[in-house]
């Protein structure tokens, strides 16, 4: 059992991901053969491809902040020490822990009225709620990182290890 934890720990996003990404490239390859060949598109493959990319974008986020890999300055970071530089990521966190909290309150709200009012999408005519939930689901695995993050940041900075600072794009 404590092997499949740490599989999906280490990989759960990375699948969601390729599942948004096959369902997206599939779909959108099928309406432009449908579109080209037969002069024919329909409107659910145009949401099918919309809400993949929603949800791709939503966990991709998610798996960012797990690799600390998304978008920051960190020009100061290669000017400061190992214990300013877990500060400052320790500050960072906590902001985006913050930030993730409010969006997740907000992102439900809208979920919640959609299903109370019962909306359905255009093309697919189902509820809406089950695409509206990408945003708190990515919120809330955004959470669930950070406080990983933070948790491990701690223990290297109680253990005086250097900081986890992920992969570089460039160096």
């Amino acid at each position: 059992m404590q092997r499949i934890f740490e599989a999906l720990n280490k990989n759960a996003e990375r699948w969601a991901l390729l599942m948004f990404y096959v369902m997206l490239v599939a779909t959108m390859f099928i309406e432009v053969l449908r579109r080209e060949v037969l002069s024919y598109s329909s409107i659910w493959g145009e949401e099918i491809v919309r809400y993949s990319f929603i949800y791709l974008a939503w966990i991709g986020a998610a798996a960012a902040v797990r690799e600390r890999g998304h978008i920051r300055i960190d020009v100061i970071m290669q000017y400061v020490g190992p214990k300013p530089k877990a500060l400052l990521y320790l500050f960072g966190d906590f902001v985006m822990v913050a930030v993730s909290l409010v969006a997740l309150y907000y992102s439900y709200e809208t979920v919640h009225i959609a299903a109370k009012f019962g909306s359905v999408t255009d093309g697919l005519r189902i509820s809406r709620v089950w695409f509206l939930m990408a945003v708190p689901i990515g919120f809330a695995l955004i959470l669930f990182r950070l406080i990983q993050s933070i948790i491990r940041d701690i223990a290297d900075l109680r253990a005086g290890r250097p900081v986890y600072e992920g992969d570089k794009l460039f160096d």
